[in-house]
């Protein structure tokens, strides 16, 4: 009987890290695009997620179903200790003394287009969301996962997670709102610019270091 895909991965067969590759890591920079709002650290995400995968690999049971959970879950984790790493960033960067901005006037030459204002907007009311919420919803409504799979990613009971996605989607939908409005009205939002540049992995770098 050939080997199952968990058995394989279990034994680190390169070939079927390449199956799992092609077959889910368009998601999770979908996942990690959306989250992070930035091309570049959605491309690491990923090439993070599958390094902490073969790393982990071990742990993977040998029994179920599709290991895409699973990959979500390593996924989940990696933009936790890299949410984790941008807070420690700022806190250092703060403590410098401050120096001269220098224009910058990339933006008004080449423009926004109307989809990434509101990706941007809805990632900064999803800043308003409790982490779990934010997990939750990022899972399920953004990269297509089922509760069981969620909850299975996530390591939570399923009710938790659909109590959690109730909670995101009653609070989102008022701040998605109100930051969109303050985009039409050319007002400054509140949070980070969320400016997205690209849409699908065009190469996974290798990166060194743990993501979990």
């Amino acid at each position: 009987m050939e080997p199952s895909l968990r058995s394989r991965l279990r034994a680190g067969h390169q070939s079927a890290f390449g199956e799992i590759f092609d077959d889910h890591a368009d998601a999770l920079y979908g996942y990690a695009l959306r989250t992070l709002g930035d091309w570049a650290a959605a491309e690491d995400v990923v090439s993070l997620t599958f390094l902490e995968a073969w790393r982990l690999r071990g742990k993977l049971l040998e029994d179920g179903g599709s290991v895409r959970p699973w990959l979500f879950g390593i996924a989940a984790n990696v933009l936790r200790n890299t949410a984790r790493a941008g807070r420690r960033h700022r806190a250092a960067m703060a403590l410098l003394p401050e120096r001269e901005a220098v224009p910058d006037f990339t933006d008004e030459l080449v423009g926004r287009l109307d989809d990434d204002a509101r990706l941007a907007a809805t990632r900064r009311a999803l800043a308003g969301l409790r982490r779990g919420e934010r997990e939750v919803f990022a899972l399920c409504v953004w990269s297509g996962l089922d509760y069981a799979a969620a909850a299975e990613a996530l390591g939570v009971p399923v009710g938790t997670v659909r109590s959690r996605l109730s909670r995101a989607r009653t609070r989102l939908r008022g701040l998605a709102e109100e930051e969109l409005a303050a985009v039409r009205r050319g007002a400054e939002p509140s949070g980070r610019s969320g400016q997205v540049r690209g849409d699908r992995v065009p190469a996974v770098r290798s990166v060194e270091g743990k993501g979990a």
